[in-house]
C-alpha cells in the first residue's frame, strides 16, 4: 500500500504506473492545514478524471476529532473510492463512520459498500483492536508505529523492538476476523536492505502486507511479501500428495519425511491461492 500525499499533482497524476496493490491518498499528515481545501479540491479533481483503476483506491481522511473529516468525505465519496482509512480509530468513531458512509452511499447511489481501514496509532487504539477488527466495513488493519511510539513516549527504532507487541496483537487479531493485518512503513527510504528485514520480522509476527512512503519500496515489499518460488513447490507437493492419497483411500500421508495434516494442507492452499492471486505460479 502506496501513501501519496494528496497535494502533490504529479505524484497523484502518475500513481497508476506503480506497483503496488492500494493506492492510498493521504489528506491528513502530508497536508498542511493551510492546504486542507486546496488538496480536497486537487483529489476530487483526480477522481473526477480517473477512467481506470490498477490499483485498490484508499483515502486517509482527517480524523473524526478534527474538524476537517466531514469536508473530506464529502468532497471525495464516490465510486471510485474503494476504502476510507481512519486515523486514530476508536470503535466509536468506526460505528459514526459506518453511518455517515452509509448516508452518503445512499444520498448518491453508490452501489457498492465501501470500506474502512482503521490505523492503530494509541494505546487506547491498541486495547480495542480485537473489537475494532469486527466493526462493520473494516477490512484491515494498519498499524501506525510512528504516533505509537510517540504515545507510549519511547523511541522508535530500526529494529522495532518497541512495536513488537503492537504488531503481535494487531496480526492476532486480524486473523481472527479473516482481515489483513497491515504493517507500519519503513521509514527510511533509502535503505532497502533495513526494509527487507523489516518486512520479513512483520511477516514472522503474522502481518499480511506493509504500507510503503516511498515507490522505490514497493520492489522489496512485494518481493517480500510473496510466496517464494521454494514454498510454492513446497505447496505443490503437499497438494499433490493429498490427491495421490485420496486416490489410494489413505487417511494420514508424510510429504519429505514429515506427517501431513489438517493445518498443514490449509496452509500449502492458501500459498496457492496467493501465487495464483498475484499471477507467480
Amino acid at each position: 500500500m502506496l501513501f501519496i500525499p494528496g497535494n502533490n499533482p504529479s505524484m497523484l497524476q502518475n500513481s497508476d504506473v506503480f506497483e503496488s496493490d492500494s493506492i492510498i491518498i493521504d489528506l491528513e499528515d502530508a497536508v498542511n492545514v493551510m492546504e486542507k481545501d486546496s488538496a480536497r479540491n486537487l483529489v476530487r479533481c483526480y477522481l473526477d478524471n480517473l477512467k481506470e483503476k490498477k490499483a485498490e483506491l484508499v483515502i486517509r481522511i482527517n480524523g473524526l476529532d478534527t474538524t476537517y473529516y466531514n469536508d473530506d468525505l464529502n468532497q471525495i465519496i464516490c465510486d471510485k473510492v474503494d476504502a476510507i482509512m481512519l486515523p486514530k480509530a476508536h470503535v466509536a468513531d468506526l460505528k459514526k463512520l459506518d453511518e455517515i458512509l452509509t448516508d452518503l452511499e445512499n444520498q448518491r447511489k453508490i452501489t457498492k459498500k465501501i470500506k474502512i481501514i482503521p490505523i492503530v496509532e494509541l494505546a487506547e487504539s491498541l486495547l480495542e483492536v480485537e473489537k475494532i477488527v469486527f466493526q462493520n466495513r473494516v477490512d484491515g488493519v494498519l498499524l501506525g508505529a510512528e504516533d505509537f511510539s510517540s504515545d507510549l513516549e519511547v523511541v522508535r527504532t530500526k529494529g522495532g523492538e518497541e512495536i513488537f507487541y503492537a504488531r503481535s496483537r494487531i496480526a492476532v487479531s486480524c486473523a481472527a476476523a479473516k482481515i489483513d493485518a497491515i504493517d507500519t512503513p519503513f521509514t527510511d527510504t533509502k535503505d532497502n536492505i533495513g526494509l527487507a528485514k523489516d518486512c520479513e520480522k512483520a511477516i514472522s509476527l503474522g502481518m499480511k502486507s506493509k504500507s510503503c512512503i516511498h515507490p522505490n519500496q514497493i520492489e522489496v515489499v512485494n518481493e517480500m511479501f510473496s510466496p517464494s518460488q521454494k514454498t510454492i513447490d513446497w505447496a505443490k507437493r503437499i497438494l499433490q500428495a493429498k490427491i495421490d492419497a485420496d486416490k489410494k483411500g489413505l487417511g494420514a500421508f508424510s510429504v519429505d519425511g514429515k506427517m501431513v495434516d489438517k493445518p498443514v494442507i490449509e496452509r500449502a492452499q492458501k500459498i496457492i491461492k496467493k501465487a495464483e492471486k498475484y499471477h507467480i505460479l
